[in-house]
């Protein structure tokens, strides 16, 4: 059986599609991974994935799995989840909470995009706010995940959005404790401990 082939572009751990390669180290699920440049090539070779019928798009990530192209980094973490049984809410009530978050991390996940080519100035009011948000939700388990003491495939998301943020300099003075708690508790993780050790 062949491997899942995973598309993204050539940009370190930045990005959406890192939200999803993290999600995939620590699962355990091993992929070919294919890498562009993000160049003076990328436009055509975007065009090229259309062509091929591997992202409607022409954006990446994008995921052949198990026949199927998954695009959209949190729609495919969701279908990865619901696949291995795993990394989602058990009630109905933590799937919400979980797909509540997920809908304020692409909120930030907007913002910060829009911030990276013009360094928007609304963007430094906007991120304390953001991180102050989530924190509320984290806050209402026992932690240090969303849920309490297991993972779920939002985690991966906010500990991108910080992880970015950290990247780009954006990130607050202060993060809440709850949050600080939640990256050093993330990046303890054996298989995302190891992923960071080689790509730090």
């Amino acid at each position: 059986m062949s491997l899942p082939v995973y598309h993204y572009l050539d940009i370190g751990r930045l990005g959406r599609g890192e939200v999803l390669n993290l999600f995939l180290k620590d699962a355990g699920i091993e992929v070919k991974q294919v890498r562009y440049p993000m160049d003076a090539t990328w436009p055509q070779q975007s065009e090229t994935l259309k062509a091929q019928g591997i992202s409607r798009t022409g954006k990446v990530p994008s995921l052949e799995y198990k026949g199927q192209i998954l695009t959209q980094h949190i729609p495919t973490l969701r279908y990865l989840a619901r696949d291995i049984g795993g990394y989602d809410g058990e009630t109905n009530w933590e799937r919400y909470v979980v797909d509540a978050v997920a809908d304020i991390y692409i909120d930030w996940r907007s913002q910060w995009v829009a911030n990276l080519g013009q360094k928007n100035p609304d963007y430094k009011d906007y991120v304390p706010g953001y991180y102050s948000l989530v924190a509320q939700y984290y806050s209402d388990y026992e932690g240090p995940y969303l849920l309490g003491d297991r993972v779920t495939y939002v985690d991966f998301a906010i500990y991108q959005s910080i992880d970015n943020d950290a990247r780009t300099g954006t990130l607050p003075a202060e993060l809440p404790d709850v949050l600080v708690r939640f990256k050093e508790t993330f990046e303890q993780r054996p298989r995302i401990a190891e992923y960071i050790k080689q790509n730090s």
